[in-house]
């Protein structure tokens, strides 16, 4: 096998594909895997992210969609307690070989299905490549009956957060209007272009005062990535500040289900029908991969 560069994502798109479902391509024709993958991500911490991605899957699930989430932050872990739940395990007893990862997979509200992270575990937040590839090929038989599998990373620039959103289909950067928040998801986006080859991301403004603030924050990052980045961001909305969020916080529950017609609760359902009308993006190579075809670098390459 030639060896890839280090760093480097290798694709195996013409591979045959095995238990998830899919087909062989036909006449040249590159099958479409049916769940979505979205790395929702940010460059800063205390953002809204997990708030968005728990509430974007109840907002996707009541719409009818099938709904997983990988809680990636998997060091430091915290949708579960967002969300009250008491997982018996998670991804430290997979990893460890103690428990199939279809065991730590738990149900959320309204029957969104969740993998947790394990909390205080120093060694996971830098997973090799053999721990990488085990959690792709365990996914493989969990995910083909999803709609889409929301991918929760941690905050910042490490080799967890980078690699998880490089090996999903969308990539789908927070940030708020604070100029820091402004800042650090340039970085982000500008390591997963530079390193990762990423060229295409969505942009959410979270805690924006209205429609206004969120466009010029959107203005504000994409004014500096055209001028120095290969890339295309999208905005795809905002959510409004909305004081329910922090009481749903504190209560443990998501404010989709405390407070359902809440300005942040309408912007997530909104979102949510936004994601739902689109069609799986094809990039502009025609080749779409699944996501356990988005191997870490070749374990050749040492």
């Amino acid at each position: 096998m030639k060896k890839q560069k280090r760093g480097q994502v290798i694709h195996l798109h013409d591979k045959a594909v095995g238990r998830s479902g899919r087909t062989q391509p036909v006449n040249g024709a590159v099958p479409v895997p049916k769940t979505r993958i979205i790395t929702i991500t940010s460059g800063k911490g205390g953002v809204g992210k997990t708030n968005i991605v728990a509430n974007l899957g109840i907002s996707l699930s009541q719409l009818g969609q099938k709904v997983m989430i990988l809680d990636a932050d998997l060091g430091l872990g915290n949708l579960d307690i967002l969300l009250g739940l008491a997982p018996k395990y998670n991804f430290s007893h997979f990893l460890s070989g103690a428990r199939p990862l279809a065991e730590v997979l738990v149900s959320g509200p309204e029957n969104i299905q969740i993998l947790p992270a394990a909390s205080g575990i120093d060694e996971l937040t830098a997973l090799n490549t053999e721990q990488k590839s085990r959690i792709f090929r365990a996914l493989d038989s969990l995910i083909a009956p999803l709609d889409f599998l929301l991918i929760d990373t941690a905050a910042g620039i490490s080799s967890n957060v980078t690699y998880f959103a490089a090996a999903a289909h969308e990539i789908v950067v927070v940030v708020s209007p604070e100029p820091t928040s402004i800042t650090d998801a340039y970085a982000l986006i500008k390591i997963l272009s530079v390193k990762h080859a990423a060229r295409r991301f969505k942009l959410l403004v979270n805690m924006a005062a209205d429609s206004r603030e969120s466009t010029d924050v959107f203005r504000q990052l994409t004014m500096v990535t055209d001028r120095f980045l290969d890339v295309a961001i999208e905005y795809i909305g905002f959510v409004k500040y909305d004081r329910n969020v922090i009481s749903g916080v504190k209560k443990q529950k998501a404010v989709r289900q405390l407070h359902p017609d809440t300005d942040a609760s309408r912007c997530l359902v909104s979102l949510a029908k936004k994601l739902s009308r689109e069609t799986m993006p094809v990039p502009p190579d025609g080749r779409v991969f699944s996501f356990w075809e988005k191997i870490s670098r070749d374990k050749t390459d040492k």
